[in-house]
């Protein structure tokens, strides 16, 4: 019966991503254009290009349509995945099911179904976009494994209800490691979600889209709603990991608590994005990797108990 109980939830999860993301990514646009003087399309719009997407012919213009395949169903299939072990004002519904090595597994292998979408259409923008991609994950993606492995350290456990329930401040003394985390991630979060101005793998002004230049149809829409879903998964692990606090009340004070904070980092995602400039890939790199060092002198803060 729990068993039963934790794939439900996991389902629930997963089915409120899907249908939360295209109304998170129809928000931003219309607050994007409103900062912009615009009248800007309506809030529902993402749903209908999505449906429009997967109603169009399915075009193969790749050098390896298999693989094309592959990496769209693949990084749809690994959101969705990641959805089924956070908390989205529960506590994680599939608990059981794995920890946050294979968290970060997963979210790791996000980028990396980008990669091979870009490698596998085969063309100089998606070859370029997919070059961008690789060096942005090198840089990146070891800012939030470090931010979990501090939230482990602190509570010396790896079960997902442990760590993402505010872990990173679990420490006897005053949580230095923490808050320096905080301020991390924060000032990370966007190329996390690919918004500007890091959208640098992507950049339609730049190459086109990138990885995703050669994708249209069916598997361009499965591929936008994965990017749309990831806005949504990565503000509920940020929440549940930085800003915990009223999450625990009873039901349905604490779910709404947990939307109002994930909708309340979705529109300051919206407005960073509407207001700065794209980063170039070099000025990317260097502001991860200062980032990375000070990722890394929390994690050694942690270790001592701070």
């Amino acid at each position: 019966m729990k068993t039963l109980l934790s794939i439900l939830g996991g389902l629930a999860n997963v089915a409120i991503v899907l249908l939360v993301a295209p109304f998170f990514q129809g928000v931003l646009r219309k607050i994007t254009a409103l900062i912009q003087s615009r009248q800007g399309p309506p809030i529902w719009q993402p749903y209908f290009d999505l449906l429009k997407l997967l109603g169009k012919e399915d075009i193969e213009s790749g050098e390896s349509p298999l693989m094309q395949r592959f990496a769209v169903y693949l990084s749809l299939a690994t959101v969705l995945t990641v959805a089924c072990l956070v908390p989205m004002g529960f506590t994680a519904p599939m608990n059981a099911a794995g920890d946050v090595i294979l968290l970060i597994y997963l979210l790791t292998l996000c980028g990396i179904c980008t990669l091979l979408a870009g490698l596998a259409a085969g063309s100089t923008y998606s070859l370029l976009g997919a070059s961008r991609e690789m060096m942005t994950m090198i840089a990146l993606e070891p800012l939030f494994a470090v931010a979990i492995v501090v939230g482990a350290v602190h509570t010396q456990s790896f079960r997902l209800d442990t760590v993402l329930n505010g872990s990173v401040y679990a420490s006897a003394a005053f949580p230095w490691s923490g808050v320096i985390m905080f301020g991390v991630m924060l000032l990370s979060f966007q190329a996390f979600v690919q918004r500007v101005p890091f959208d640098i793998s992507e950049a339609e002004t730049e190459i086109m889209e990138g990885p995703l230049m050669e994708y249209s149809g069916p598997k361009l829409a499965l591929f936008k709603y994965a990017q749309m879903a990831k806005l949504v998964i990565y503000s509920a692990l940020f929440v549940t990991l930085f800003v915990p606090w009223g999450t625990g009340l009873m039901f349905p004070l604490g779910w709404l608590v947990f939307w109002a904070k994930v909708t309340g980092l979705v529109l300051l995602v919206t407005l960073v994005a509407a207001t700065h400039a794209r980063y170039r890939i070099d000025q990317a790199i260097r502001y991860f990797a200062a980032l990375l060092a000070v990722a890394l002198v929390a994690l050694v803060l942690a270790s001592y108990g701070y």
